[in-house]
């Protein structure tokens, strides 16, 4: 199959998917790039088409029969980057079941989070220092937006990801882990702290940091060492930093 025109109906419906809404109407969403396309393929995403720039369709032979001969302008047209990828996927959203959480060591929860490239930065760094799930509390932004499943390079399909939206329900899987808050103010250093598994690290917002209710719900709460002309970090670089230290 061939789809050469940007007013192709398939190419008008699947452009739809940049949008969060028409994204959560559909459980679908798209991929962009070679090596997110394969890794998503090798980790048992479904894929219902790859739409594939002429010049690159051999690097796609293990997905033959779903490729759609296109051209870099109807590449352009669905991707969310400045310049073409060499294909752009539609893939099927992965759900969880949040029973999955009873059975964690290791958790991270992430409330209100609103940027996008720390969003995948995060997802990624958890998945390196063997988080076991993420739970997205209250409006965070939407895991399947582009550009963050870009910046999580291939990991979003490596990690459950739950979302949980009030603290009733944070109690049910919760209750008996040890439950940290990380805060600025804490007079608890990363440093001297000895994790006990099970264990939820917790973080908030950039902006507003955790909300009163998440920090009493914590059993503990750490900060970072850091030097005074220093006055924080970036969300995901602080996150990197803690798991690093708590389960590495």
């Amino acid at each position: 199959m061939e789809i050469t025109s940007i007013n192709n109906p398939l190419i008008k419906e699947t452009v739809k998917l940049q949008q969060k809404k028409y994204r959560n109407q559909t459980g679908k969403f798209l991929l962009e790039g070679f090596k997110t396309i394969k890794e998503a393929f090798d980790a048992g995403i479904e894929l219902e088409h790859i739409f594939v720039e002429k010049k690159h369709i051999h690097e796609y032979k293990f997905a033959q029969n779903i490729i759609i001969e296109s051209t870099e302008q109807v590449l352009k047209k669905l991707s969310t980057t400045e310049s073409a990828p060499s294909a752009v996927a539609v893939g099927l959203q992965k759900k969880y079941d949040k029973n999955i959480l009873k059975n964690t060591q290791k958790a991270v929860l992430l409330e209100d989070i609103k940027d996008l490239g720390n969003l995948g930065t995060i997802i990624r760094s958890s998945v390196a220092f063997g988080v076991d799930a993420i739970v997205l509390y209250g409006e965070s932004v939407d895991i399947y937006n582009p550009k963050s499943v870009r910046a999580s390079v291939g990991n979003l399909w490596k990690i459950p990801i739950i979302h949980i939206k009030n603290i009733e329900e944070l109690e049910i899987y919760f209750e008996n882990y040890e439950r940290i808050a990380t805060l600025p103010r804490s007079s608890n250093l990363l440093k001297n702290h000895k994790t006990s598994l099970p264990c939820l690290v917790m973080f908030g917002s950039e902006a507003n940091g955790l909300s009163e209710k998440l920090i009493q719900f914590a059993t503990n709460t750490i900060k970072i060492e850091m030097a005074e002309t220093v006055e924080s970090l970036n969300l995901a670089a602080s996150v990197s930093i803690i798991l690093y230290e708590l389960f590495i």
